[in-house]
């Protein structure tokens, strides 16, 4: 049965109109997102596929690449395309939001936001924030792209940031795509180094966070600085 066929009270656009968004399920949003269905399924049963798929993640699926979304039965490469820009913009909305005068005054802050920026890459990513005396936010800049070692991010380059913002500290940030948030041996390096950098132009860094599926490791509190 088609969901046109369905009661209208049982329609997921239908519900979404006369309750708001915030009343539905996540596949029932999904499902609207989707809007047809495939031979044998409807836009919800795909909705639920495509969920379950991400073993009901929204993050996981939120993080998916284009070739793990097209290739569940029934999305393709329009549905795929489209999932991504959605929620990418969603993503792309809620770090503006933290951006707007966000103050990184305590390790949770700086979780909540890298959680939203690094958490769902499928690549590692290193990045510097750059603060102000009162821990403001000025800038989050990308540095390196790949595999992180020492001789892949220069420490002239981390200094170079830091002065060009007028930043008064500095906490770094990378991704371990395989999900674990545990600091290498050549993580600790590298932050010694860079550390010893900005030292001498009387930048501090406060802080070297290593982010994993749903948590990130916290130097700091691990007593690594």
């Amino acid at each position: 049965m088609r969901i046109s066929d369905w009661p209208e009270a049982e329609r997921p656009r239908e519900r979404l109109l006369k309750y708001g968004a915030a009343e539905l399920a996540n596949a029932e949003l999904l499902a609207v997102l989707l809007r047809t269905g495939v031979r044998g399924k409807t836009a919800l049963d795909l909705a639920r596929a495509l969920l379950a798929r991400f073993d009901g993640s929204l993050r996981r699926l939120a993080g998916a690449s284009f070739a793990e979304l097209s290739a569940l039965s029934g999305v393709g490469p329009a549905k795929a395309t489209q999932l991504m820009a959605v929620l990418e913009l969603a993503r792309r909305g809620l770090v503006e939001d933290m951006e707007q005068g966000v103050n990184l005054d305590s390790p949770q802050a700086v979780r909540d936001y890298l959680r939203l920026t690094l958490g769902a890459r499928p690549h590692e990513v290193f990045i510097v924030l750059c603060l102000s005396s009162q821990n403001r936010l000025i800038a989050a800049e990308e540095l390196f792209r790949g595999t992180l070692t020492q001789a892949s991010v220069y420490p002239r380059e981390v200094v170079k940031l830091a002065l060009t913002h007028n930043a008064a500290s500095v906490i770094f940030a990378h991704n371990h795509p395989s999900g674990v948030a545990e600091p290498s041996r050549a993580d600790e390096s590298l932050t010694a180094a860079l550390k010893q950098a900005l030292a001498l132009v009387d930048i501090r860094v406060l802080d070297h966070f290593v982010v994993g599926h749903g948590t990130a490791v916290s130097f700091a509190e691990r007593g690594l600085l």
